[in-house]
């Protein structure tokens, strides 16, 4: 065990902040410590992580894992979270770096550590592994989805230096506004609330069209708003046994029937269980605008940020289980 330093005993409180209290991100982060499954998730990325030998050893894996969550919990681009770990002791706290004997990781190595996880297509994996874990503890599938799509925004100006716009991304209109980007679509199990399937689209492809993906095919009832309707075909052929509980349209032809809506009204009770999800990824998070070029780099994003998302939901339950 390593002797601590006076920069660490200062991090840890060490008796001379008499004052200080705990914070909402002290208390976040001490969370997030417990019940991330933080030994599953580094077996997973351990057989792509660099192995010591020539040249300088590599960064801990789990301490590049941690600033990897941080960035994605702070919505922080990578030299931005090198600065926070310099300027925040809760977070070097988390992390787990002494700087009176360290440094703290630079911005090019987490960038390096992302463009890993992309290589290897890791960020779906962790997904799979999170709710695997979930499950396992006792989150079990119900019967019941809800899909939903959401749109993640891009940057639009062509005042760059390829002078264009990201090819991967398109426009798409809701409502009477324009949006370029992509799409996020997701499904979401009814009775939890956590979600355990999501595809990545340009925005210009109709939200009807991942259903299958979306689906694990126990289903019993699928939800979903108006966007959905009519879709029954596209559900079965996934979920034989399934019944469709998607939003119908109330009005046509100008004339707006009551028991439809009143329908509608019923099925939405359970449908909005999905917003939590995207209130968690887009308002917690900050992922309502893409932060990177082309569709594999935010997927990969999309798919760490909803199993964040998941544990973060699911806290409750899982910190009961870590804390009897």
């Amino acid at each position: 065990m390593k002797q601590q330093t006076l920069a660490m005993a200062a991090d840890q409180g060490g008796g001379f902040e008499r004052y200080r209290r705990a914070t909402k991100r002290d208390v976040f982060l001490a969370t997030m410590n417990e019940i991330v499954p933080w030994q599953a998730l580094c077996e997973l990325i351990e057989p792509h992580y660099p192995k010591p030998g020539n040249g300088r050893p590599p960064v801990g894996l789990q301490r590049m894992l941690r600033m990897y969550f941080v960035q994605h919990w702070f919505n922080l681009a990578d030299e931005a979270c090198e600065e926070a770990l310099l300027d925040s002791s809760a977070l070097r706290r988390f992390v787990g770096i002494d700087l009176g004997r360290e440094r703290v990781p630079d911005g090019t190595t987490l960038l390096k550590f992302r463009r890993l996880l992309e290589k290897n297509d890791l960020g779906e994996q962790l997904f799979a592994t999170v709710g695997q874990l979930l499950q396992a503890r006792g989150l079990k599938l119900g019967t019941g989805t809800i899909v939903d799509a959401t749109i993640i925004g891009a940057p639009s100006s062509t005042k760059n230096a390829d002078k264009q716009r990201d090819p991967e991304m398109h426009q798409t209109r809701k409502g009477q506004q324009w949006y370029f980007g992509m799409k996020l679509h997701i499904g979401v199990d009814s009775r939890s609330g956590l979600a355990h399937s999501a595809v990545v689209t340009p925005a210009n492809v109709h939200d009807k069209h991942p259903i299958p993906q979306l689906l694990h095919g126990a289903e019993q009832r699928v939800y979903g708003d108006s966007a959905y309707a009519s879709q029954k075909p596209l559900i079965q052929a996934k979920a034989p046994c399934a019944k469709d509980f998607t939003n119908q349209r109330s009005r046509k032809g100008g004339h707006v029937d009551e028991a439809v809506r009143a329908k509608n009204r019923t099925k939405s009770q359970v449908r909005a269980r999905v917003e939590h999800v995207f209130g968690v990824v887009k308002r917690l998070w900050g992922f309502n605008k893409v932060r990177y070029r082309g569709l594999a780099k935010n997927a990969t994003r999309s798919f760490v940020a909803l199993a964040l998302a998941n544990i973060f939901l699911a806290r409750r339950t899982l910190y009961g289980q870590v804390r009897p």
